[in-house]
This record gives C-alpha cells, sequence and structure tokens, in this order.
C-alpha cells in the first residue's frame, strides 16, 4: 500500500484478509501514541487520597470473609485493591464492633480474621443487597478525570498511523484520509455501502491509529453504589511487566486496571437495557452501559437499523451526549449522574445514512464514508494472494472462467468477501476427499454453486 497521501480517483473498498485484527505492537506504536502526561494511577497514601471512607470498606470485608472463610489481613487487602496499611484501621474498627476477630497470628502485624455471630449476621444484610466483594470502587470524579486525561480527543494520529493501523486491508489512500479526519477529530461516523465489502474490519481496526492502552477503575462509587465497569468479556487486560518503569518508579492503585483501548462491537442484539445502568436482580450489582464501558476507546453499531430498538429510540438516547460529551445516566435507585461520553462512536450499515435518520442527526455525525465494491483488478490481486496463503495449487485459467461466467455475464458485483468464503468452500471440498488443496474449474464451479445458489444472478454450472 502506498502510504503517501495521495488520493486515488478510483475509489473502492477492502476485505479482511484476516479473520481477528490484529493490534500494532507496541514496538510500532506511532508517535502519536506516546503521550508524556500519560495517565497512571497512584497508590493512595490514606483512604482520603483514594477517595473512599471505612464504611465504603465495611461491607467488601465483611462479605469477602462469610463468602471465602477465615483469612489474613494481607489477602483481605489483595482482595479489596487496598494497601494493608490503609486496611488495618478498618479490620480495627470493625474488631472494635465486635463484627470479626482474631483467630491467630499470621505474620508480623497481621492477623488471621473470622467473623463473629454479629458479623455473619451483618455480612448476610450486606450480600442481601449486592454481592459484589471485588475491589474497592474509586469515587465518580477520579473516573470522570481519568477519562479526560485518556481521551482519544487528546491524540493526534498521522496518515501513517491510520494506514499502519488498516495494513491488512485493502484500502485507499482516500479512504485512508477520510478515517483518518475522523479519528483525529474524536467525532462519530458513518461505514456505508454494500455488505461483505468489510466495513466492521475497517471499523474494528481504527482504534489501533490512536493508544495501545489505557487505565479504568475495576469498579466506580456513587453515593454508595457500585457500577462495575471492568467487564471480561469487552475489556482486555494488558498487565505490565514486572520490569516495566512505570512499576520501577511508583506504586499503581490496584483498584485500576490497565486494558487494549476496547472496541465494543455490537449489533441486532442492541436493546435500550445497553444504554442505561442494569441492575442484576440475582447479584444486586450494577453494570455500566456500554457506551460507558467504551470510553477512551472505539463503540461500533454494527448493521445499524437492525437494532432490536427503533433507529430513532437510539439516536434520540445519544443526541445530546454527541454533542454534549457529556450523558446523564439513571441509576436504580433513582439518582442521575453525569459521565464522560468520550469515544470513537461509528455507525455501520448498509443502508443509505438518509433512509436512518434525520438531517439534524446527520448533522451530529459529520463523516460519512462510503465503503465501495473492489475493482476488477483487486479482487484477483486478493484472489491470487489468498490462494498462495493457503497453500493452493492453481490450475490455469481458473479464475477468469470464475470472473467471466459468474460475475461479469450474470452482472454479480465483486465483494471483498468472496474472495475467501469461495476459497474456503474450495477448502472444505478438498479436507472432505483428502485431496490437496486445488483450484480447479470443478471444484470452483461446485463452490459457487454451493454459496451462490438462492442469492441474485444465474448460475453457469
Amino acid at each position: 500500500m502506498d502510504t503517501q497521501s495521495s488520493f486515488s480517483p478510483n475509489p473502492a473498498g477492502e476485505m479482511p484478509i484476516q479473520t481477528a485484527p490484529v493490534a500494532p505492537t507496541t514496538e510500532a506504536a506511532p508517535a502519536a501514541k506516546q503521550a508524556a502526561d500519560e495517565f497512571v494511577p497512584r497508590e493512595p497514601k490514606t483512604l482520603k487520597d483514594a477517595g473512599l471512607h471505612q464504611n465504603d470498606l465495611f461491607p467488601l470485608v465483611l462479605k469477602f470473609l462469610f463468602l471465602h472463610g477465615n483469612n489474613s489481613g494481607a489477602r483481605i487487602a489483595n482482595q479489596v485493591k487496598v494497601p494493608f496499611a490503609l486496611l488495618r484501621p478498618v479490620l480495627d474498627s470493625l474488631k472494635s464492633d465486635m463484627l470479626i476477630g482474631h483467630k491467630q497470628s499470621s505474620g508480623v502485624g497481621d492477623f488471621e480474621y473470622e467473623l463473629s455471630p454479629k458479623g455473619v449476621e451483618q455480612a448476610r444484610i450486606h450480600l442481601s443487597r449486592s454481592t459484589y466483594c471485588g475491589a474497592a470502587p474509586v469515587g465518580l470524579g477520579e473516573y470522570c478525570k481519568a477519562v479526560m486525561r485518556q481521551s482519544i480527543k487528546n491524540l493526534s494520529p498521522s496518515f501513517a498511523d491510520v494506514a499502519a493501523a488498516l495494513s491488512d486491508l485493502e484500502v485507499t489512500d482516500l479512504q485512508i484520509s477520510q478515517l483518518g479526519q475522523a479519528i483525529n477529530s474524536g467525532k462519530s461516523m458513518f461505514l456505508f455501502g454494500a455488505p461483505g465489502n468489510g466495513k466492521t474490519s475497517i471499523a474494528k481496526r481504527a482504534i489501533y491509529a490512536l493508544g495501545n492502552h489505557i487505565w479504568i477503575p475495576r469498579s466506580i462509587t456513587v453515593g454508595g453504589e457500585v457500577i462495575r465497569m471492568f467487564d471480561p468479556s469487552v475489556h482486555k487486560s494488558v498487565p505490565l511487566k514486572e520490569t516495566s518503569s512505570i512499576t520501577n518508579d511508583l506504586q499503581i492503585d490496584q483498584r485500576w486496571i490497565r486494558i487494549e483501548r476496547p472496541t465494543i462491537v455490537i449489533g441486532g442484539e442492541l436493546e435500550m437495557k445497553h444504554l442505561e445502568a442494569t441492575l442484576n436482580p440475582v447479584t444486586g450489582i450494577i453494570e455500566a452501559p456500554i457506551h460507558v464501558k467504551s470510553n477512551c476507546g472505539c463503540l461500533v453499531i454494527d448493521d445499524f437499523g437492525r437494532q432490536q430498538i427503533s433507529t430513532r429510540e437510539l439516536l434520540n438516547r445519544w443526541i445530546v451526549p454527541m454533542e454534549s460529551g457529556n450523558d446523564f445516566l439513571n441509576l436504580p435507585s433513582g439518582r442521575q449522574i453525569s459521565l464522560p461520553f468520550e469515544q470513537l462512536l461509528i455507525f455501520s450499515t448498509n443502508l443509505e445514512p438518509t433512509e436512518l435518520c434525520d438531517e439534524a442527526f446527520l448533522r451530529r455525525i459529520p463523516y460519512k464514508v462510503e465503503v465501495f465494491d473492489p475493482t476488477e483488478k483487486q479482487f484477483r490481486n486478493l484472489f491470487a494472494s489468498e490462494l498462495e496463503r493457503m497453500n493452493f495449487q492453481v490450475e490455469d485459467g481458473v479464475l477468469d472462467h470464475l470472473i467471466e461466467y459468474h460475475y461479469k455475464r450474470v452482472g454479480r458485483p465483486f465483494r471483498f468477501c468472496h474472495v475467501q468464503d469461495l476459497i474456503h468452500q474450495c477448502r472444505d471440498f478438498c479436507e472432505f476427499h483428502r485431496r490437496p488443496n486445488h483450484f480447479s474449474k470443478d471444484i470452483a464451479e461446485l463452490a459457487v454453486l454451493n454459496y451462490f445458489s438462492g442469492m441474485a444472478g444465474q448460475l453457469h454450472v
């Protein structure tokens, strides 16, 4: 790919060469990612520094001892992610209130603690409200400051950065420029065009043009209500190496976790509940909505227009946050809080944007990037490279026959997804018949029959 910003007059789309995106390595990260004032959560010296009160830790300690049995102070501190020196006064206070007691010594200055009958009763009361007994939460104010410090709007990726992020896809310089402008602005965008040309693949890779890692709290607290922020199903943790200069220079607040900048993709399953703080009735834990979990990252609304909720409902819910950069979230208790709305928001659709929303909303999505069908040359090049990558023996003239009879004569448009899909059909045939990978006319015709039956276009088999 030519990484110079000379725009091609013939726009074309791309195809995901790999089934999963590969993030650039840290060593290859562009200079835009290496912010000198990188946010790193420092270990608090006092409970006040941590934004905590002893009352915030009492329930966590009691629930942990109830669920896991007798444990040392050091292990309790490790569970709630608070330095033992800060937890010791909390344990002393619980002992003074006769909720816990010393069972035996557990090292210098530490004991093994057990619940008293009164403590068991209190633990059950706390568990009936919420089963959460993980890391001590971070205050709302500290979380908001961290988001703004790590916002994608603070970064300025270059043309080369965006080209590197999309390096395993076939994209034009014009598309790189369009995408780069949107990423650089941190504003939302539409990716639209025919299905099968890799809109979702582009969207998933967009975040790679920005910084590799961010820090998020495992949970936050608002007036005693705990909201879980770290979600292993959408966040990938990236622990610091023990030899890291950051680890050597300062102690990290263990209530925070280092993750890859998140990319959350949600499609037709999107419901209104995903946009609000949700209380799990079984665990009593409040789950952050998807646009909060994707803060400082990328949120992709895939197949926009096919969600469980109407486009009007979705757009009305986000129209103010998209413009103001803040979202007002209603908690199950009825309290309303303000949280940053700081992510690259991408709407991916096979439909025309004007068919989905009105002018007022389109104005708030300043970038509309069309992903085009490949040219014949791109289609041929990708077919050849994929056949080589998958170690296929290729019969002369097969690709010419395929293009002439199953694309040109029937007026079928090229799609990038067809390349892998048809080659995989051929591979499956060869595997089933215990034959080496071979791209012949007969096998290609069978692949076409399997793949395009029931789809538009006459078959010539």
